[in-house]
């Protein structure tokens, strides 16, 4: 049975503050390891064609011509992709998914991790479909309204792929892997805009004119996997 998430639209504080307290508890439930993910606190940025919770699993259908880009080399603007995510002001934690995107089949087709605060600064990292014979793992960066894209090519049939995004305090990272055990980093980033409360967690979409399914499971909140620096000392 599907379960319906709807945003929190009316006008009473006292109902916005108590629902930011929940998302807070639930957030720090799951990084102490305490209980499992509750996904119902999880609210739609643009819902998709269409989606459907069944326990741990999240099942989403694209819509076309649905993606995120801002500026940087193309000059287009995009920002209409949907993305399914959780507010918290915790500083320090690191979020795990598994993507299962084996009905991908149409150039740039992408599902992964995002963390999209307004249109002009988010962080996502994806699969993207390209053709045949390879497709884009890579990730997208954008602050103050310019994107920064870095891709690695790899084989057209990797279907699945797991990503762990890690914050501290405004900076991140992004990582991947094959079965969810050993991770390399696809990226360490600044958000400029991420001062205090972030939302973060999955999207999909499909940027020319195509639909396919993308399957979310695994979902996992735990302490910040991304350690700290260890090498040169700070200057500051």
């Amino acid at each position: 049975m599907a379960l319906s998430l709807m945003a929190c639209t009316g006008n009473n504080s006292e109902s916005s503050d108590m629902h930011q307290k929940d998302t807070a508890d639930i957030v720090n439930t799951a990084i102490k390891g305490n209980a499992k993910l509750d996904l119902k606190a999880f609210e739609w940025t643009r819902e998709p064609e269409s989606f459907e919770i069944k326990g741990d699993t999240i099942e989403v259908v694209t819509k076309q011509k649905t993606d995120l880009w801002q500026r940087t080399y193309y000059h287009f603007q995009n920002d209409n992709a949907p993305a399914l995510q959780i507010p918290t002001k915790e500083k320090y934690f690191s979020f795990i998914v598994k993507t299962d995107f084996s009905g991908s089949y149409h150039r740039f087709d992408q599902c992964g991790v995002v963390m999209y605060l307004d249109s002009e600064n988010w962080l996502k990292g994806s699969v993207e479909y390209e053709n045949e014979k390879f497709q884009h793992l890579g990730s997208v960066c954008t602050n103050n309204g310019f994107s920064g894209w870095a891709t690695t090519a790899i084989p057209a049939d990797v279907k699945t792929m797991w990503y762990r995004l890690s914050r501290r305090a405004d900076d991140f990272c992004i990582e991947c892997s094959t079965d969810g055990k050993e991770w390399s980093q696809m990226r360490v980033c600044h958000m400029a805009a991420a001062t205090d409360e972030v939302r973060f967690g999955i999207y999909a979409c499909s940027p020319e004119e195509s639909s396919f399914k993308a399957v979310f499971t695994d979902m996992q909140i735990t302490k910040c996997a991304w350690k700290a620096h260890d090498g040169q000392q700070a200057d500051y």
